[in-house]
């Protein structure tokens, strides 16, 4: 065995040599020339499986044609009175050999051959067969139908045509047959080839021509790259593409998704299925609108909860604009270390101007007590604790999310220093849900709400909380307000009454809320405040609560 497999191997070898060099002669070989060669086959198959159905056709339209003709001379020659008499008499064949020679010469037929009744030979073009029985079965015609075929005969194969004829009474006695050789056919078939040829040649070089500007053009269009190359540009495309790190989202002059990579799907939140897809039906309206403005200037957008830098492109291709092309970037945590960084820089701000309250307060008192002046100095002590601007306030003792407690600290300690009291309604409520829902709400609706007031304002906070865990939140202030016919605006994204600053910095926060109550199962609305302001007020509903509402 070992022998035998050994000695078939270099045969295997060689043959997997061979279809390997096959294979690598094919690959190369240029594309454009294995684009002219396929279209050339084609090009002749089908011109070939024309000509063969044309010839076909030919050669059935002109076996028609002779067969009218046939029967014409048949009949013809079935109803003569000469011939019919001439079977009345002893020697018919003295009157129908004439008849029908003249007759033959005159309609160019082979052969006008007519037998009695028992299909004895009366007439034919050979005298010396006259009175001898055909050949052929003469039954169809004595039998009285016509017959129409080819046979074999003395004069060789023909295409014929026999009839009955008949007497006076209606009585079968005699057959008439009119023939053309095939020889005769073919001569008249291959006289109209050369033309049929012609036309195909002049086809198959038209259709030559074209199959080489195509290929020019397909070459062209694919810019003079072959396959492999192709398929080298693809992969690295692909990777390149879901490899960045900002999404990208591609959109043809048809305005349907063309593209979308593996990050822009995780900030839109958006599955692979909206290739293809409008992106008036698959995007957010804000990504639309970015869209249908075409801004190459970058400005913020809302996706879901998440805050995106976005920037759109027109995407052109020889001069040509084919699309446009959407780059987006996450700027959600950005926006929160920029928000916590503006509450630091708040409070530093505080603490330096306390500091420097202090200690100016503290180079009262000392001049005072230089001055003998104890009294007035323990009076000054007292009113500056008084008026300090930190004020230590208990909080609700319902709150007991610490996050929470230390959020309405902190924004107290800020907004102290601007001349803003929080006030925490006492019976409010809030304990932990393990998530930053509350944080997220609360701390935009503050910001809202500081923003809104000037000095001296109040900013009231209340929490609630029911039995199945829905939430309520509710800051309202002193402030101008929201005009009624613009409260359902102001949740919008990028919506704001306020004066912008930077990149579209502002109008987000309220939109935040809404999603997040969106999310949650509830509601966000603004109203008139009894403060005389606005009061917003957000309800957030756990998955309990919402099947308990349904």
């Amino acid at each position: 065995m070992v022998i035998l497999v050994t000695a078939r191997s270099p045969g295997l070898g060689r043959q997997a040599a061979v279809g390997w060099e096959t294979c690598d002669m094919v690959h190369r070989i240029p594309l454009r020339f294995q684009l002219v060669a396929l279209q050339l086959g084609i090009v002749l198959a089908v011109l070939t499986a024309v000509g063969a159905v044309t010839i076909r056709m030919q050669e059935q339209q002109l076996r028609d044609a002779y067969k009218g003709r046939l029967i014409g001379v048949a009949e013809s020659v079935a109803r003569l009175p000469s011939v019919v008499h001439a079977f009345g008499t002893p020697q018919p064949a003295q009157i129908i050999q004439p008849i029908a020679e003249v007759i033959r010469q005159a309609s160019n037929v082979t052969y006008v051959v007519v037998t009695d009744r028992n299909g004895v030979r009366q007439s034919h073009p050979n005298p010396a067969e006259i009175g001898r029985p055909v050949s052929t079965d003469p039954s169809v015609p004595l039998s009285g139908e016509i017959y129409v075929g080819t046979q074999t005969g003395t004069l060789g194969e023909s295409w014929r045509v026999k009839v009955p004829i008949f007497d006076g009474a209606g009585t079968v006695i005699g057959s008439a047959s009119v023939g053309v050789l095939e020889s005769t056919l073919a001569e008249d078939l291959y006289e109209d080839l050369p033309q049929l040829f012609g036309w195909l040649l002049g086809a198959a070089l038209l259709g030559s021509l074209g199959a080489m500007y195509i290929s020019k053009l397909v070459w062209r269009r694919i810019y003079k790259l072959e396959p492999e190359e192709i398929a080298a540009l693809l992969e690295t495309r692909d990777a390149m593409l879901h490899g960045l790190g900002e999404g990208l989202v591609a959109v043809d002059a048809d305005g349907k998704v063309a593209l979308v990579n593996d990050e822009a799907r995780r900030l839109l939140g958006v599955s692979e299925e909206i290739t293809g897809q409008p992106a008036s039906d698959s995007l957010e309206p804000g990504i639309r609108r970015m869209l249908a403005a075409g801004s190459a200037t970058e400005e913020l957008v809302l996706s879901g909860e998440r805050i995106l830098l976005g920037k759109v492109n027109a995407a052109t291709v020889d001069g040509r604009e084919v699309g446009k092309v959407l780059i987006l970037r996450d700027r959600t945590e950005l926006h929160a270390i920029l928000r916590d960084r503006d509450g630091a820089l708040d409070v530093t701000q505080a603490l330096r101007a306390q500091a420097h309250e202090f200690a100016n307060k503290l180079h009262v008192i000392s001049g005072l007590l230089e001055l003998g002046e104890q009294d007035k100095a323990v009076q000054y002590l007292g009113r500056s604790h008084s008026d300090a601007a930190f004020v230590s306030r208990p909080l609700a003792a319902g709150i007991t999310d610490h996050d929470v407690r230390a959020l309405l600290i902190a924004k107290s300690t800020v907004c102290a220093e601007r001349g803003v009291e929080i006030l925490v309604s006492p019976d409010s409520v809030c304990t932990p849900d393990g998530t930053g829902d509350v944080i997220t709400v609360l701390g935009n609706l503050i910001d809202n709400a500081v923003d809104a007031v000037g000095y001296d304002s109040t900013v009231a906070v209340r929490l609630e909380e029911t039995s199945d865990g829905e939430r309520t939140i509710a800051v309202e202030d002193d402030g101008p307000g929201v005009p009624e016919p613009e409260r359902a605006a102001v949740f919008e994204a990028g919506v704001t009454t306020k004066p912008a600053e930077g990149i579209n910095s502002r109008g987000f926060g309220l939109a935040l809320v809404q999603r997040v109550a969106r999310r949650r199962g509830g509601t966000a609305a603004a109203s008139q405040s009894g403060l005389g302001g606005a009061c917003f007020t957000v309800v957030l509903r756990t998955k309990e609560a919402e099947l308990q509402k349904q």
